[in-house]
């Protein structure tokens, strides 16, 4: 009996001793910090600025932030506002404050802005002339037929010297309508934006803003005749990212405005756009505060 009991002893040892050696690793790995799942956030953009976050999504400082961002090239820019808007897509950064303000007026579901990027530089460029003075009586100038860059491409005109605007121009629903002098009788040529720099030749001048304009070969720096001054009468160009309204509080997505601004990628901006994408990094408020 005592045998048989030291036997069934010595078995349960061998056996605790089996199991404790198994459970071991699941000890051991439940003792380290567990990895941290990655949030898929898709994000909408367009031209250069997909290129922008396609770098964006590669960066460590992503997964270190717990985003898996998926960057999706749109060609058209009210169904990139609709998307988000729509929560189809998280977030988009293509846009204007100015053209997003002119987006909520004209669409009952909104977007917000959670974070600035940088503010690109609207240009006229011509084939003809070198200088706005240059432009002769008639002359025809192109420009955006779309709200907020519409009423952009007036201010710059004005801003050259080439026309005046009534007191009080509404720099998001502005329209040729709106100008009161006119001393060149410069022909203005509202186009389809994607259509501008095709256009180029035809018309004795164009304005652009810098997405298409780097698309067709051109640096609002070195290739306008013209170009914005970048000061506080040019904030409501400041280029956003945007989401729908309802989620402008989210945490996960603010932290797409914080990405963006890292040392890598305005390194990234500097070499690949030559100066041409002035970062802007500033708090949402800044575009709301009076001048």
């Amino acid at each position: 009996m005592n045998k048989l009991f030291g036997v069934l002893l010595s078995a349960s040892v061998l056996t605790l001793a089996a199991c404790g050696k198994q459970d071991a690793p699941k000890a051991e790995q439940a003792g380290k910090a567990p990895v941290g799942e990655l949030t898929t956030v898709t994000l909408a953009s367009s031209g250069s600025d997909t290129d922008i976050w396609n770098y964006i999504a590669t960066l460590p400082e992503t997964k270190q932030a717990g985003i898996e961002l998926k960057v999706k090239n749109f060609t058209d820019y009210v169904s990139m506002n609709t998307a988000v808007a729509n929560n189809e897509i998280d977030a988009n950064a293509f846009q204007s404050y100015a053209y997003m303000v002119a987006y909520n007026d004209n669409n009952k579901a909104k977007v917000a802005p959670i974070a600035t990027t940088y503010l690109e530089p609207m240009g006229i460029y011509s084939s003809k002339v070198k200088k706005v003075e240059e432009f002769t009586n008639g002359a025809t100038i192109a420009i955006p037929n779309d709200g907020a860059n519409e009423s952009r491409a007036l201010l710059l005109l004005q801003s050259a010297g080439l026309i005046k605007l009534k007191a009080g121009f509404d720099d998001v629903k502005g329209t040729p309508a709106d100008i009161t002098e006119n001393a060149k009788k410069i022909v203005i040529k509202p186009i389809q934006m994607a259509t501008a720099v095709r256009a180029k030749d035809e018309v004795d001048a164009i304005v652009l803003g810098n997405v298409l304009a780097m698309e067709g070969g051109l640096n609002v720096i070195k290739d306008s005749i013209y170009h914005e001054p970048i000061d506080q009468s040019t904030k409501m160009n400041v280029n956003i990212v945007a989401v729908a309204d309802a989620r402008k509080n989210d945490p996960t997505l603010q932290k797409l405005g914080t990405l963006y601004h890292t040392a890598a990628v305005e390194k990234y901006i500097q070499d690949h756009f030559q100066g041409t994408k002035v970062d802007v990094n500033k708090p949402v408020s800044y575009l709301t505060e009076s001048k």
